[in-house]
């Protein structure tokens, strides 16, 4: 059976946590927090019962005390995603394996088994990311193939079970390296599939497979790119391109949704808001948190290679380049963002509207809040789980995070 452990680690500042390592899943991938400090949120609120002890409101991000419950153990975890109309959260691991968490325990039973098609030799290749179709009908896998290339390929649902003969590979990149390969897929609130690509490897964007310039700057490559698409097949095309994405009539790739972006390791949309969250990694220097209004955003593009973060990188910053609304650096033993989600669970109510993110290196959990695009508060939480590679957020909106390391742990309230 699973052992449910809760751990709360004291705040730390990981000075020296990366001395020892062999590996880093995300090493190429780079960029830092702040300055190493935490902000206070701007607005404190909390009242006072009759025995005297402090209950957080809601959103009073300073007032946020959480814990991590190890819930199961598996081989590299990589991604989560819920079934809609379903208790039932599914996870990835990297080899190709896709596993249940029904009722929020870790089922024995193998839900799909791609390994004979993923390549995961490279450190950031595998089977990368997952989502379901708004009805929970489909299912919609990100790997790199047995060459190194990305595939995005759509299953469909059988009752409960993942149908594995119905493959149908909607979607394949050439991958010139074997770092950057992106892997994020999600649904917006507009029903589309949105398709996180990384910048084509190697380092500065630059190299070969890499066009002049840049892929990440470049509307006639995938790479480096949010990519937006109907999954439903077209006459010419297994997929269709929704009319008002941003190369839909010419001028670029039709898929593009956004552009310069170096590995967006995680993006997701605010389940109350319909926002889009965006963790890029950089390169050397600085990390960024991304952010998009709801229903907004076609061809919106993020300035990497011309920046990393708010830094000046390469070339001049093309026009109308949007800023992280919040980046920090490698200091404190910082390397890798990897992106969150928005809570909006009911288990801690004072973290309600912050993002919760980390970084893969440093390892502590952090939340931020932001209003139209503007940091108002930001801190870290007091709690460490080492390597995160990703987080998850189930049907009741709570949110799941998982350790290169193999665990699975909920976020509770400590």
């Amino acid at each position: 059976g699973v052992v449910f452990v809760t751990v709360v680690v004291m705040h730390r500042r990981h000075a020296g946590l990366i001395a020892g390592l062999g590996f880093v899943f995300l090493v190429a991938a780079c960029s830092a927090s702040d300055d190493g400090t935490a902000a206070s949120a701007t607005s404190s609120t909390a009242t006072t019962d009759a025995t005297g002890s402090t209950t957080a409101t809601s959103g009073d991000l300073a007032a946020v005390r959480v814990g991590v419950t190890l819930i199961g153990e598996l081989d590299r975890p990589t991604a989560f995603a819920n079934r809609p109309s379903t208790e039932t959260l599914y996870v990835l691991e990297k080899a190709g394996r896709i596993r249940t968490l029904p009722d929020g325990e870790l089922s024995d039973v193998v839900a799909l088994d791609i390994t004979a098609e993923v390549g995961s030799d490279g450190n950031e290749q595998g089977l990368l990311g997952f989502a379901f179709s708004p009805d929970g009908a489909k299912l919609y896998v990100y790997f790199t193939d047995l060459g190194g290339d990305v595939a995005v390929v759509e299953y469909t649902m059988t009752g409960d079970e993942i149908d594995a003969g119905s493959a149908r590979e909607l979607l394949s990149i050439d991958e010139p390296q074997a770092n950057h390969n992106g892997g994020q897929l999600a649904f917006g609130p507009d029903g589309l599939l949105y398709i996180g690509v990384g910048d084509g490897g190697g380092a500065d964007d630059v190299g070969p497979g890499h066009v002049d310039g840049g892929n990440a700057q470049s509307p006639e490559v995938l790479l480096g790119k949010i990519l937006r698409i109907d999954p439903e097949p077209s006459t010419d095309a297994p997929y269709s391109i929704p009319p008002d994405n941003p190369f839909a009539d010419g001028g670029g790739r039709p898929e593009i949704f956004a552009l310069g972006l170096r590995n967006p390791w995680r993006f997701s949309f605010d389940s109350a808001t319909g926002d889009l969250w965006i963790g890029d990694v950089g390169q050397g220097e600085r990390e960024e948190i991304d952010w998009l209004a709801a229903g907004q955003g076609a061809g919106a593009n993020f300035g990497w290679n011309a920046l990393e973060g708010t830094n000046e990188f390469a070339g001049d910053a093309p026009d109308g380049a949007i800023a992280p609304v919040f980046e920090y650096s490698h200091a404190d033993g910082n390397c890798s963002v990897t992106g969150g989600y928005v809570y909006r669970g009911a288990a801690i109510p004072a973290l309600d509207g912050a993002y919760v993110f980390a970084d893969y290196c440093a390892g502590e959990l952090r939340a931020l809040t932001a209003d139209a695009g503007t940091l108002t508060a930001e801190r870290f939480l007091d709690v460490d789980v080492a390597f995160i590679t990703s987080f998850g957020q189930d049907a009741a909106d709570e949110l799941y995070v998982a350790s290169d390391d193999g665990g699975i742990y909920r976020l509770d309230p400590a």
